[in-house]
């Protein structure tokens, strides 16, 4: 049996879509006033970044704008049907 990993308490985890138990986990700790976004390569954490709580508005936003912009893009290709 693996070594078990606990989950952020608070947080997510985010498969990655290549698989081989690739996954970011966002974590928050609001007692530092921070979120962590943590790579992990099955039970290994290979890289953290902490997001000051005021700056992650900007990143919801540029996810957001990135995922709607796609949308965008796509209709846009998408010619008359018939």
């Amino acid at each position: 049996m693996g070594r078990i990993v606990a989950l952020p308490a608070r947080g997510e985890v985010v498969a990655d879509v290549r698989g081989d138990g690739r996954a970011l986990r966002v974590s928050w700790h609001h007692d530092d006033g921070v979120v962590v976004l943590s790579l992990w390569h099955g039970h290994v954490c290979t890289g953290t970044v902490r997001v000051a709580a005021e700056d992650v508005p900007a990143l919801v936003a540029a996810l957001t704008q990135g995922l709607a912009h796609g949308y965008t893009t796509s209709v846009a290709h998408v010619g008359p049907t018939g």
